[in-house]
């Protein structure tokens, strides 16, 4: 009988890297003639995902689908965590990488990246910004956003990422980094809109919108993240480099690419040697913005 390879991820069912996972898990399912599923198990952080993967047997058939914050800024943020990525967790092979953008509601009071700065600078701990949890790329880099512009703002983490949106929306929460891919459904149905992209360059395909320096924000502000595929300690090589290898094939297919164009996503092939390079600078970069700006867990 043919295993079931099964594929956590600590997103909610809607949630972009969710629906960007199904399409490849699909493709690989068709590549190793056997069922692939995507899992999500939202909550905790990712604590839940990564507990059951940590648990696993190391036989490639149950893998992680993580991100920067899981293990790169998770170890920053928590005192104590209930996994240590280098000891648990191997790098097996990135997925893409994207930039997050700021987004508010198109109705809402938020015309502009200087409005924002000034709505919060003029009352002090009453604008909201969101998150799709705590430890997030959207939670750091709303933190390097107050720092950044010397305000204090109220940070409201969601256990489901799609009812961050329908908070923007409707005005419950003022704002959010989020990424193109997750934003995308309410964005086309104009409840809520991007003001910049926190990077260093314009998106090629959104070239009308501004980086957040462009946009009258402080200058340099880049929030970013990227996906990837990891395996329980004790995974043998050879499982990891045959996995890495399919991945990287099925990251050059035209519909795979066409996908990740629609989401703003930028494929990221690489072997599992300069996937824990990325880890590893990540966890440095993360470290030191942890302690510049005070970004607490709670």
């Amino acid at each position: 009988m043919r295993m079931i390879r099964k594929l956590d991820a600590p997103y909610s069912a809607g949630a972009a890297p969710v629906t960007f996972t199904r399409l490849l898990a699909d493709k690989l399912s068709k590549a190793w003639s056997q069922p692939v599923i995507v899992e999500p198990k939202p909550g905790g952080s990712g604590f839940l995902a990564i507990e059951a993967v940590k648990n696993a047997m190391p036989d490639g058939h149950e893998l992680l689908i993580a991100s920067n914050s899981h293990v790169a800024i998770n170890p920053a943020l928590y005192q104590k965590l209930p996994y240590d990525p280098n000891r648990d967790l191997v790098p097996v092979a990135m997925f893409y990488r994207t930039p997050f953008f700021v987004i508010v509601s198109t109705n809402g009071p938020y015309r502009s990246v200087p409005a924002l700065i000034a709505a919060a600078k003029a009352n002090p701990g009453t604008v909201s910004y969101g998150s799709s949890y705590v430890g997030s790329p959207s939670h750091l880099g709303s933190a390097e956003f107050e720092y950044r512009t010397g305000t204090k703002m109220i940070h409201v983490p969601y256990r489901d990422q799609s009812q961050m949106y329908v908070g923007i929306a409707s005005g419950d929460v003022g704002w959010a980094f989020s990424t193109l891919g997750s934003a995308l459904p309410l964005i086309q149905a104009g409840k809520i809109k991007i003001l910049a992209i926190a990077a260093k360059d314009r998106l090629k395909t959104l070239p009308d919108v501004p980086t957040i320096e462009e946009a009258g924000g402080p200058a340099g502000l880049e929030v970013d993240s990227w996906l990837a595929l990891m395996a329980p300690r004790g995974t043998s090589p050879d499982i990891v480099r045959r996995i890495n290898a399919e991945v990287n094939r099925q990251l050059a297919d035209p519909e795979v690419l066409e996908q990740m164009r629609k989401l703003g996503f930028e494929p990221a092939p690489g072997t599992p040697e300069e996937f824990a390079a990325v880890i590893a600078a990540d966890a440095k970069k993360y470290g030191e913005l942890v302690r510049r700006t005070g970004a607490k867990a709670d």
